[in-house]
């Protein structure tokens, strides 16, 4: 049995990074008291992974924890076990329990939700960028991968992008082959205005999957 668990991550946590998250979820579901399965070898910790790593700054309120159980439990109870131990800044938002054969969360992530808040000089012109970069078919851009820097078309990997009184919103392609986060599109937005990219504020809004027939969902309906 696995547990599925939302949670988000506030403002003052914004800076832990993805793996000292990680490395803080391993202690905290060990006081849980939970029947947690762990790994084999020299080096066991608790069999757990996530949706999708978010990056250093970002806030959210859609990050998705699979974590295995050894024995099975009541989603009440487990609720209740994981709420306990962590902090009011990792809130759980929702919890779903799933057999072995569910697939991974990770594996599942197609598309994200983004809400990009801009604050200083050229906010606004980067805004006004928002229909010249919807009306081309093609917005070349090198994105950093951990193989080096690769050429990309950036417009098929942006669904979805609307602007609003202090910035924008997105939804953008995650996946292990096509993805594109918000600051590089933030940078872009800036090029093609022709001033340096402002400060930002990125909340991640939800994760998306999709379902056997294709159709889009939130990843904790699939």
């Amino acid at each position: 049995m696995r547990a599925l668990i939302r949670f988000g991550k506030q403002p003052r946590l914004r800076f832990i990074s993805h793996l000292d998250l990680q490395r803080f979820f391993q202690r905290a579901v060990n006081r849980t008291g939970l029947p947690i399965a762990w790994s084999q070898g020299f080096n066991p910790h608790p069999v757990m992974s996530f949706g999708s790593a978010l990056a250093l700054g970002w806030t959210s309120e859609y990050e998705v924890i699979d974590i295995k159980l050894s024995a099975p439990m009541g989603r009440k109870r487990t609720e209740y076990a994981i709420r306990a131990a962590l902090p009011e800044d990792l809130p759980v938002i929702e919890v779903r329990m799933v057999d072995d054969r569910h697939a991974a969360p990770m594996a599942l992530v197609k598309m994200a939700d983004y809400r990009v808040t801009l604050e200083g000089e050229g906010a606004s012109a980067v805004v006004a960028q928002i229909p010249a970069f919807l009306s081309r078919e093609t917005v070349n851009a090198v994105k950093k991968t951990k193989s080096g820097e690769k050429a990309i078309n950036a417009r098929p990997l942006v669904i979805d992008l609307a602007p609003t009184e202090a910035g924008f919103t997105a939804r953008l392609m995650l996946t292990e082959r096509e993805s594109i986060k918000p600051d590089l599109l933030i940078a872009l937005l800036a090029e093609m205005a022709g001033v340096e990219p402002p400060e930002a504020r990125i909340h991640r809004l939800l994760l998306l999957g999709e379902d056997a027939e294709g159709r889009l969902r939130p990843l904790m309906e699939l």
